[in-house]
């Protein structure tokens, strides 16, 4: 016979549910429990496992097997629980019990409540019903999971998200009738943070960072950690869309960012001119190639600098390197090459021509536009009234509930996709005068704004994404290419250039007018953010 006197043993405390924490199961109460029942059998308790209610399955069965990991180092023979189902919840946690009982005679799991000690002598019906215990609390806790789940569709097929959302929303309303609204704190920053990245050129990083200095936090208080970052800049919450088990359904709540910003977000996400983090941070990183053999300039650091050459992958004869801060007064010189002579009378006039083409590209972006949200608005209304015709047909028993249930899914799709396609049209027009006033502001302070000792990399990258294309180092110098509509700018401030007089000033005012066909090509430049 097995005496306890000086029996060390290990409590293991759990609670399944808030409901059992509430009525009386806390694990204060099971703790207290534990220990009056080893003081009573003369047991030293030397340590409680107790596992959360909140805590995950892989939480849950860490603990377990760290407390068998401290009954085997510490050579402990007894584990004390309320009930079999405080202890285990599975078979497979059951076999790796009984293989610990199994090994000593001396051994034992104590069960409070059953009045029960079970070690390895142990009476055949005692081992009998430990597992049929055992099969009981696995059918209890696959039955709650199935009710979980159960509940947790129900919710979904409300339009609300069956968990906790994410930051920029909070929690409201009582138990079983919760619902997310939009945080006061967080979400105007979540918005921000969103806006911010959907204007292209930034990293998530650098993203991050700029939320950080403007105040957002995660709900601890601390920097949020990029990779969380990431997540959520691609969680479709943020645009009303409930994502759960790897499918999206429409969502109740209200969104706190447009469904045109959040997927020109994902699509920068996705694209290759995504940027990436870096351990090496050169500014011309993947911008410029070789003229010659068109294989992209490498960057190299060497006491201090960054030097960049053809990498040679096609036996390309150039061999010049070209030192980085050269080449960035190289740049900056061709930006101010667009810039005016602002106090030039006739360089006034030029830049009110060139107001004069953006108005005029702009008459057939409306007229695009409006052409384009005509066939949506149509497209729409033909939609809607399937809508209608599939409900009646439900109602008058024409159609069964499954070919219902396809036909309003089919349908529903193509509808928010209108409505996607038709809000985003809709922003076109403002999108273009953003474009234009950028147009304005480059012409006038191009070089001021390059050479801002406050930019970024990554800041100016964008400006120089905006105003050349095709970027070349050809023996060891910069090619500029200008994009439109500063390639036509360039070409008429050239035409009209006098090689005596270094300066602007003799561009005449009767010579400036254009064709149309150069005119529209101002229109053809895409919106573009400048910090």
């Amino acid at each position: 016979m097995i005496t306890n006197e000086s029996l060390s043993a290990v409590g293991y405390a759990r609670v399944s549910s808030k409901d059992q924490e509430d009525t009386g199961y806390s694990l204060p109460a099971q703790e207290k429990l534990l220990q009056e029942y080893a003081g009573r059998g003369g047991l030293n308790l030397a340590k409680v496992f107790a596992i959360q209610e909140s805590a995950s399955g892989r939480v849950q069965r860490k603990i377990f097997h760290e407390m068998l990991d401290y009954m085997k180092k510490y050579k402990i023979r007894a584990a004390i629980v309320e009930t079999t189902d405080r202890l285990t919840r599975n078979f497979s946690e059951a076999i790796e019990i009984d293989k610990w009982l199994l090994e000593d005679y001396s051994r034992q799991i104590h069960l409070v409540k059953e009045n029960c000690v079970l070690q390895k002598d142990s009476r055949s019906h005692e081992w009998f019903m430990w597992r049929v215990k055992v099969a009981t609390a696995e059918y209890y806790i696959r039955l709650l999971s199935e009710n979980v789940k159960k509940g947790q569709k129900e919710k979904l097929a409300q339009g609300w998200l069956p968990a906790k959302p994410p930051l920029g929303y909070k929690t409201v309303g009582e138990k079983g009738r919760k619902i997310h609204t939009p945080d006061e704190v967080t979400a105007p920053l979540v918005t921000q943070m969103f806006e911010l990245y959907a204007k292209g050129g930034l990293s998530v990083k650098t993203v991050n960072q700029k939320m950080y200095e403007t105040g957002l936090r995660n709900r601890n208080g601390h920097r949020i950690c990029d990779s969380h970052c990431h997540r959520l800049l691609t969680d479709p919450f943020y645009y009303g869309m409930n994502r759960w088990k790897n499918q999206v359904t429409k969502g109740e709540h209200q969104p706190i960012v447009s469904s045109e910003t959040f997927h020109k977000v994902q699509e920068l996400l996705r694209g290759s001119y995504a940027p990436r983090l870096r351990t090496h941070h050169p500014l011309f990183q993947g911008v410029f190639r070789c003229d010659e053999c068109d294989c992209q300039i490498t960057w190299e650091k060497h006491k201090g600098r960054y030097y960049g050459h053809c990498n040679h992958y096609k036996n390309c004869k150039q061999k010049d390197y070209v030192r980085e801060d050269r080449l960035d007064m190289d740049v900056a010189d061709a930006i101010s090459k667009i810039t005016l002579m602002k106090s030039d009378p006739r360089i006034v006039r030029l830049i009110s021509w060139v107001q004069d083409a953006l108005k005029e590209s702009h008459e057939d972006e409306i007229s695009f536009r409006d052409n384009a949200t005509g066939e949506l608005k149509k497209s729409l209304d033909v939609l809607t009234r399937r809508l209608d015709n599939l409900y009646d047909d439900k109602l008058d028993g024409k159609i069964n509930g499954e070919f219902y249930q396809k036909k309003f899914d089919q349908y529903k799709k193509e509808q928010e996709d209108l409505m996607r396609n038709l809000e985003s049209h809709q922003n076109a027009n403002l999108k273009y005068y953003e474009m234009g006033i950028t147009v304005l502001e480059l012409i006038k302070n191009a070089g001021e704004i390059y050479l801002d000792l406050n930019r970024t990399p990554d800041e100016k990258r964008v400006l120089m994404s905006f105003i050349f294309e095709n970027l070349r180092i050809k023996d060891g110098k910069f090619v500029a290419n200008y994009k439109q509509p500063f390639g036509i700018l360039m070409e008429k401030l050239t035409e009209y250039h006098d090689d005596d007089d270094p300066n602007f000033t003799t561009i005449e005012p009767e010579k400036m007018p254009m064709d149309k066909e150069k005119s529209r090509a101002f229109g053809s430049a895409h919106p573009i953010w400048l910090p």
